[in-house]
């Protein structure tokens, strides 16, 4: 295929835990991660990137405009880095995908927006390869959620005619993509996952993450806590829906705390609230499902797996990495999917998941460096 190659794709989730850039090589249908990479954010960006996607507003225009190029730094020296380790000439590369740095999600919205930091210009610029971003706006702006935009390559790769699946992301927020044998491929958010015991965890050992599950290990579930967090009204809507920091965080959960709460049992609770959120989900919308397949940074936490296989008996949990997928690659490979697909003039995304008026191409292509010489 003339779009078969080498392409990039980066990606910083809801949790901001640092920029995954996976390089990849399409040919055909077929895909092979060649390389994959984690950068971590400067501290204080990290912060003031937090504090946005949890609602904060931003100090003034300068502010925003000087961060949208610092993440667009920040994501080119990630991909100039993962080349340079992997020892690929950007020159090699036909196009970077990069998805940016949420601070905002706001689909439902009297004007529905979405808003990814990390200008295109810059990436494009400072690596010299045509960089696709800006992937989530044409959807919303379609009337879609904007939001998940991965099941479409989930759907690709994983898709199994003998039995129903499907993929479960645990990243800052939980997602399903379902993959029935036949029938209409649908994916839509469950909740919240790392982004709350993350941000708890950090708040209360100091710690970026919960480090196997042994903070909620040690703690109980607070059975009373737990129904106050699942009788928001969010967990109740149908899908297409998706959310984010800006709706759960932690004074999201400090709102609904009793004043004796131990921090280990809230840090229990939020993993059991992902756990049943999570299935309640699945069985509510797919309940022949055989076998779910696992990826995101939440796939490290055997507590939390362990939990979500508790609710889903007879239902087999795993990770990607047994379908020959990375779990911690699986996004920012997608990414680097979206960009080949945009370049071919496909579409992106699916309007059964998205709740969009119809298959839009996604993303704003900027041109390399070398292509402006």
């Amino acid at each position: 295929m003339g779009d078969d190659g080498l392409y990039l794709g980066l990606i910083s989730g809801t949790s901001a835990d640092g920029i995954d850039a996976a390089l990849v090589r399409f040919e055909g249908t077929a895909c092979h991660l060649v390389a994959s990479r984690t950068s971590r954010w400067d501290e204080a960006l990290r912060a003031r990137l937090v504090a946005l996607g949890q609602g904060g507003n931003a100090t003034s225009l300068d502010e925003l405009g000087a961060l949208d190029v610092q993440v667009a730094e920040a994501f080119a020296d990630a991909a100039t880095q993962l080349l340079e380790a992997a020892k690929v000439a950007a020159t090699d590369v036909r196009a970077i995908g990069s998805h940016g740095q949420t601070i905002r999600h706001r689909p439902n919205a009297a004007h529905p927006f979405t808003w990814q930091l990390g200008d295109g210009n810059v990436i494009a610029e400072r690596t010299g390869i045509d960089t696709v971003a800006d992937f989530r706006r044409r959807d919303v702006a379609a009337g879609g959620q904007g939001a998940p935009l991965v099941p479409a390559f989930h759907a690709a790769l994983l898709h199994d005619a003998s039995e129903d699946r499907a993929v479960l992301n645990l990243g800052g927020i939980a997602n399903f993509t379902l993959l029935p044998r036949d029938g209409q491929v649908r994916g839509f958010d469950t909740g919240p996952a790392n982004a709350l015991l993350d941000a708890w965890c950090d708040r209360h050992r100091g710690m970026p993450y919960d480090a196997q599950g042994a903070f909620a290990a040690s703690g109980a579930v607070d059975a009373a806590l737990l129904e106050r967090l699942r009788a928001d009204p969010w967990f109740a809507l149908p899908p297409p829906k998706s959310s984010g920091r800006e709706h759960f965080h932690l004074d999201w959960v400090q709102a609904r705390l009793p004043g004796d709460a131990r921090a280990e049992d809230v840090q229990a609770t939020l993993l059991e609230l992902t756990a049943t959120t999570v299935a309640d989900a699945l069985l509510a919308h797919q309940p022949n499902t055989r076998r779910v397949l696992a990826c995101g940074g939440g796939v490290h936490n055997p507590v939390l797996l362990a939990r979500i296989a508790a609710h889903l008996p007879g239902i087999r949990v795993e990770s990607t990495a047994a379908h020959g997928l990375d779990p911690d690659s699986v996004e920012a490979m997608a990414f680097a999917w979206l960009a080949r697909e945009t370049l071919a003039g496909r579409p992106g995304n699916l309007p059964a998941v998205t709740g969009a008026r119809g298959s839009r191409v996604l993303g704003v292509v900027y041109p390399g460096a070398r292509a402006a010489r």
